[in-house]
Formats: C-alpha cells, sequence, structure tokens
C-alpha cells in the first residue's frame, strides 16, 4: 500500500518536503524520471537527481505549481482506488473513456494534469484533497 496519502498542505510550501514527495509519488506510480520531468515543466536532466530537482522546483514556479498540483493528482487517485497500488498504476495506464485518451499520456503528452485531477475528484470515493 502506498505511502503519501496523509501529505499536510505545508507539504506543498516546502522546498525541502515538496520535491521528495513528488520524487516519491511519482515512484510509486512507476513514473519514469523523464515522465515526471515533462509533468513539471523541466527538462530530463534536471529530474536526474532528487538534488537537482530540488534546485529547479523554486516556489511560485511553473514546475513548482505543477509539482503541488501533482501531489495533490496523487491523493486524489489515492483516495479513489483507496490505496491499492496495483489499481492506481493500471487506471493510469488504461485507456479512459470519460478523459478520452490514456490518463498518464494525457499527463505526459498533452499538459492535461489538472484536467485529469479534476476528473479524479468528480469520481464517487475522491475526497476533495487540496
Amino acid at each position: 500500500m502506498s505511502s503519501l496519502p496523509d501529505i499536510p498542505a505545508a507539504v506543498t510550501r516546502s522546498p525541502a518536503r515538496l520535491t521528495p514527495a513528488v520524487l516519491q509519488a511519482a515512484e510509486l506510480l512507476g513514473l519514469y524520471r523523464a515522465e515526471l520531468a515533462r509533468v513539471l515543466h523541466l527538462q530530463c536532466g534536471d529530474i536526474g537527481l532528487p538534488g537537482a530537482a530540488r534546485e529547479k522546483l523554486v516556489p511560485g514556479s511553473r514546475s513548482w505549481q505543477q509539482a503541488a498540483l501533482f501531489i495533490r493528482f496523487y491523493r486524489a487517485l489515492f483516495a479513489v482506488m483507496e490505496g491499492d497500488e496495483a489499481a492506481m498504476c493500471h487506471w493510469l495506464r488504461a485507456s479512459n473513456r470519460q478523459l478520452e485518451g490514456v490518463p498518464l499520456l494525457l499527463l505526459v503528452d498533452e499538459d492535461r494534469l489538472g484536467e485529469v485531477l479534476d476528473h479524479l475528484r468528480s469520481l464517487p470515493g475522491a475526497r476533495v484533497c487540496q
């Protein structure tokens, strides 16, 4: 079972907390670092090492905003899938009729993280993850 569901809001306000949380969530979802870099609007090399990502996640930057949104996305997916890591990974990689695509590809290739998060929040079992 995943271990990131109850991240306090303070995590999304602290570079020392947000970066490791994002890296952990991506790892738990089986994302490659290159995929995470695209979601965060970073270069692949920027996210290769945790220290490099920390330098790039500047509070208020586009990458910072995407990272905070990614944590909200992870929390919403965790809630909908009741913490079932296998189900979370499957949902992320399976075609979704309501989203008209594969959620992972929508996040990585189409920059639709906000739309995918909104969809998750609309599903039964989802709790509002602020």
